[in-house]
């Protein structure tokens, strides 16, 4: 799958929901040498992988990938996240 976009492996995830618990992260580094529309590409890439409870008690899993400045700002905002949890 290309960046940017998501592909679903179980079902699809109400992550909306605020009681959706994470359960595990996954990560891996890429780097996508071309496309059907680039041939000299060269961009790297991280792939992530969430598994999450839903109030269910159901475990789904949800999968895309993010330039690297997209990762940057979504690790900055579980920082953030992270910060604000712990003065709770």
């Amino acid at each position: 799958f290309g960046v940017g976009q998501g592909t679903n492996l179980e079902k699809k995830c109400d992550v909306s929901n605020t009681t959706t618990t994470l359960v595990d992260l996954q990560w891996k580094l890429g780097m996508s040498v071309s496309s059907d529309t680039c041939r000299s590409l060269n961009s790297p890439y991280v792939s992530l992988l969430l598994k999450v409870v839903e109030p269910s008690g159901q475990i789904c899993q949800r999968s895309f990938e993010m330039t690297i400045p997209q990762f940057q700002n979504f690790h900055k905002q579980f920082k953030e996240m992270a910060a604000v949890m712990e003065t709770v």
